[in-house]
C-alpha cells in the first residue's frame, strides 16, 4: 500500500503524464480504489496538491485537475522574472565552485537519463535552479521561489511534452553555468531572464492557439 508521500509523488506524476486529464474530477473514493490507499491518505494528499495549485475544489465531494490556462502561466512567469534574477544576483558573489559542480551534476543526470518522467525532470530542474540561488542567504525569498516552483512545475512538464523544449532548456542551463564560472553575474542574469521569458512566450502562445 502506498504511503502518503509515495501517493503524493505518484499522483503528481500521473497528472503530469496526463493519465488524469485536465478537467477531470477526482473523488476520494475513486483515488482510494485506484491507488489502493485509505481515504484519509487521499484526503491529505489532495489537500497538499490543492495548496500547490495542482488541484482545485469541485463541489462537495471532489477535486478537479485544473486546465492549463494561458493567463495563469503568464502570471507565474511574471513572478519568476521578478524573483529569480534577483535571487541569482544576490547569490552570485558567494556562489562556490562546489555548488556550481553540484548544479552541473544535476544537468548531467537530466541529459543522461532520458527515461525520467516529466515530474522527475521538473524536480531536477528546480534542484538545479535552487543550487544557483541558495547562497543568496534570503530564506523568505527562497521560500517564495519554492512555492512558486510547485505551481510552475506542472506547466514546465506540460511544455516538455507538447513542445519538446527539453534540449533548448538544457542549452540555456549550460550557458548559465559557464557565465557564472566566469564571474559574469550580469550576463548570467540576462540569460536567466531570457530563459524564463522565451519559454513563457512559446507556452502562452501555444495555450492560446491550441
Amino acid at each position: 500500500m502506498l504511503k502518503k508521500q509515495q501517493l503524493y509523488h505518484q499522483l503528481k506524476n500521473d497528472i503530469q503524464q496526463l493519465h488524469w486529464q485536465p478537467g477531470i474530477v477526482l473523488t476520494q473514493q475513486q483515488l482510494s480504489a485506484h491507488y489502493g490507499v485509505s481515504r484519509i491518505v487521499v484526503r491529505d494528499v489532495q489537500q497538499q496538491l490543492l495548496n500547490e495549485g495542482w488541484l482545485t475544489t469541485h463541489g462537495k465531494a471532489g477535486m478537479q485537475v485544473p486546465p492549463f490556462n494561458a493567463d495563469e502561466a503568464d502570471e507565474l512567469a511574471m513572478l519568476r522574472l521578478q524573483l529569480e534574477p534577483l535571487a541569482l544576483k544576490l547569490a552570485a558573489p558567494t556562489l562556490s565552485f562546489t555548488l556550481l559542480g553540484q548544479a552541473e551534476d544535476v544537468l548531467l543526470t537530466l541529459s543522461s537519463t532520458p527515461e525520467l518522467s516529466p515530474y522527475q525532470r521538473g524536480e531536477l530542474n528546480w534542484q538545479f535552479h535552487r543550487l544557483l540561488y541558495q547562497s543568496c542567504n534570503k530564506p523568505h525569498l527562497l521560500g517564495l521561489l519554492e512555492k512558486l516552483h510547485q505551481q510552475v512545475s506542472r506547466y514546465l512538464g506540460y511544455q516538455d511534452q507538447t513542445q519538446s523544449y527539453t534540449q533548448t532548456s538544457a542549452t540555456e542551463h549550460q550557458q548559465l553555468l559557464t557565465l557564472l564560472r566566469r564571474g559574469d553575474t550580469e550576463g548570467a542574469c540576462a540569460v536567466l531572464t531570457e530563459h524564463i521569458a522565451t519559454a513563457n512566450t512559446k507556452l502562452v502562445s501555444y495555450l492560446r492557439n491550441k
